[in-house]
């Protein structure tokens, strides 16, 4: 690999961390470890082609362009942690998977039962990690912040929402919800 392939991959891994909170391979990685997948069978749960998929890993591409795969990747993430803390069985995470290659994406607020309280209301953590997800989809963190100044002046209330939500971290997003809920 030549000195201008290498600064294209560490851009792309860098937009990555930006976006999705670290890079695709190291994320992908940890799902195929978790789930005890190859790469041919995550890319087919996610419905991406296996040359995508390896793309993304390896940093020659930066960006998950279909909100849908976005959603299907953190259904997955969700899953594996639910499969490491002895929550659901493997013959189940088999199940779930299915269901979530099935799944369209669409609604920000999915209803899954894994997202979901008892009552049936999506988790503070799970509305979060969408809005996250949509807003990473569409500009990477600088400018999510960058558009966050602009708006500061006339509009504090959405510029807060945008560095917390568009730029911060998860934790700091349900704390930040959490501590507005009064």
């Amino acid at each position: 690999m030549d000195a201008a392939q290498q600064e294209a991959t560490a851009r792309a891994r860098e937009l990555q961390r930006n976006w999705y909170g670290e890079p695709l391979g190291a994320l992908f990685r940890k799902l195929i470890d978790d789930l005890g997948l190859n790469q041919a069978r995550l890319a087919g749960v996610l419905g991406l082609s296996a040359p995508m998929l390896s793309q993304l890993m390896s940093g020659q591409r930066a960006k998950i362009g279909n909100p849908a795969v976005v959603q299907r990747v953190q259904l997955l993430q969700d899953l594996a942690g639910q499969v490491a803390d002895g929550s659901v069985s493997a013959a189940e995470a088999t199940e779930r998977m299915e269901e979530i290659k099935k799944s369209q994406g669409g609604s920000v607020l999915s209803n899954t039962t894994q997202t979901t309280t008892s009552s049936g209301a999506p988790t503070v953590k799970r509305v979060v990690r969408e809005i996250q997800s949509l807003l990473r989809s569409v500009a990477a963190a600088g400018d999510i912040i960058e558009a966050a100044d602009t708006l500061a002046p006339t509009h504090p209330e959405l510029a807060e929402f945008l560095r917390v939500y568009g730029a911060g971290r998860t934790s700091d997003a349900v704390t930040h919800y959490q501590s507005h809920q009064s």
